[in-house]
């Protein structure tokens, strides 16, 4: 099996972007982003928790599962704050280096 390509992170940043600007109804994302900055980070609390309970419990299935719900949830609640990925990387590269 190939290693699959973590780009796809910031390929479903774009997308996430994209729904924020240009959503229907039909976008769980759109959605989610009406619902207003406080639902998004209780999503992305939920999801925290979620994936605790799946590493400490679950299945390594489960354990993906969540850690894919919660880094959606992290995209999203970043992009509604007008930040990105990048923002954090860079964050993490100054926390590294110093």
């Amino acid at each position: 099996m190939s290693k699959p390509d973590i780009a796809f992170i910031a390929q479903l940043e774009s997308i996430v972007n994209d729904r924020l600007k240009n959503g229907t109804d039909k976008s769980y994302t759109a959605r989610l982003a009406a619902s207003g900055t406080k639902r998004i980070a209780q999503k992305v609390g939920e999801e925290g928790v979620e994936l605790a309970l799946a590493a400490a419990a679950g299945s390594e299935q489960e354990t993906i599962d969540e850690a894919a719900d919660l880094i959606y949830h992290l995209i999203v609640l970043l992009a509604d704050r007008g930040l990105s990925l990048e923002d954090v990387t860079r964050r993490l590269e100054t926390r590294h280096s110093g």
